[in-house]
């Protein structure tokens, strides 16, 4: 019989014995951009308060917390846009506080809705940026073409913003924020309002951007999608970091598998007989809930069940590896 632990009560403290997160590194040596001791009021409200963040230069890092956790007011400091009350910022090795006209060179921008503009047509959207940026005049139409065709919107170049969709609206964003081809990203829920086929595009774009050696930082409430896209992730909540963490670590921690079979009394039996607690699963059809501590020992169940007769035919985790970390932890609600 395979022995199967449950996962801790909170997964977001890590196993005393499992890897740990790397120690910070200073912003002298970090490439890539940081934070350090973030803080920001708005009269009464501590929006963010001695926030932490790392996101290495060729990885994609996600920033995952409940609304009201401080995700935008972070992101605004990050781009300069928004100075903080307390801490400090490195943006490949540029203070924005400093010198926020040599950090915005280096960051893309995209907020969580157009706003702007909506009067301009994409092209002249994209023109318009690329003169803000002092792209060579003569360069400016090629590059405005490149990122149409990279977002999907070639065929809609000339059609007024406001007419968009709120999907084809934040491609627009995302090619709004490259157009200066910057070595920091910066996305405030890029997914939002995107179509199967259109997260498909954005995920793939992120991981190119990232394998080209430069920053992304998503904050996203898909965290299904996070799984697909980010290297690591900082988990806010209440203002404050919380945990940083790769999504290999994620991977590795308990979390909860979701199993059919066509007959399922055969396998509530062989889970029984297997010592597997269980519980009745969520979703449309007859399904089992079970906690595995591991992978591994997620293979060995589905190899026991097999064994067993038991017809098996889903078995999968039920939540996303960032997903069930999110799960896990303590998060208040505002």
């Amino acid at each position: 019989m395979t022995e199967f632990q449950p996962p801790p009560p909170n997964a977001a403290e890590p196993d005393p014995e499992a890897p740990r997160p790397p120690e910070p590194t200073s912003p002298e040596t970090f490439l890539g951009l940081s934070a350090t001791g973030l803080s920001r009021s708005f009269g009464e409200v501590h929006a963010v308060v001695q926030m932490d963040v790392q996101a290495p230069a060729g990885q994609v890092t996600a920033l995952i917390g409940p609304n009201g956790a401080g995700k935008t007011t972070l992101l605004l400091m990050l781009a300069s846009l928004l100075a903080p009350d307390t801490g400090s910022i490195s943006v490949m090795g540029i203070d924005p506080v400093k010198d926020p006209a040599a950090a915005r060179a280096k960051i893309g921008w995209m907020p969580d809705t157009l706003g702007v503009w909506e009067a301009l047509t994409a092209r002249e959207i994209l023109t318009t940026m690329g003169k803000f940026y002092h792209l060579p005049k003569a360069q400016i139409p090629g590059r405005v073409e490149e990122l149409l065709e990279l977002v999907n919107l070639s065929s809609l170049a000339d059609q007024k913003a406001r007419v968009l969709s709120r999907g084809q609206q934040q491609r627009l964003s995302l090619a709004r924020a490259l157009i200066h081809d910057p070595e920091v990203l910066l996305l405030d829920e890029p997914a939002s309002g995107l179509d199967p086929g259109s997260r498909i595009a954005l995920r793939s774009i992120l991981r190119r951007l990232a394998a080209e050696g430069k920053v992304v930082v998503v904050s996203s409430h898909v965290l299904a999608e996070l799984d697909e896209i980010a290297d690591g992730a900082v988990f806010v909540n209440q203002g404050r970091s919380v945990l940083a963490q790769s999504v290999e670590q994620a991977a590795g921690q308990g979390r909860k598998y979701s199993i059919a079979a066509l007959d399922p009394a055969d396998l509530a039996a062989a889970l029984t007989t297997l010592g597997v607690a269980f519980e009745p699963g969520t979703g449309r059809r007859p399904s089992a809930s079970v906690s595995v501590e591991r992978e591994e020992h997620a293979a060995a169940l589905l190899r026991d069940l097999v064994a067993a007769g038991v017809a098996v035919c889903a078995f999968a985790p039920a939540t996303g590896a960032l997903e069930e970390t999110y799960m896990s932890m303590k998060v208040e609600q505002p």
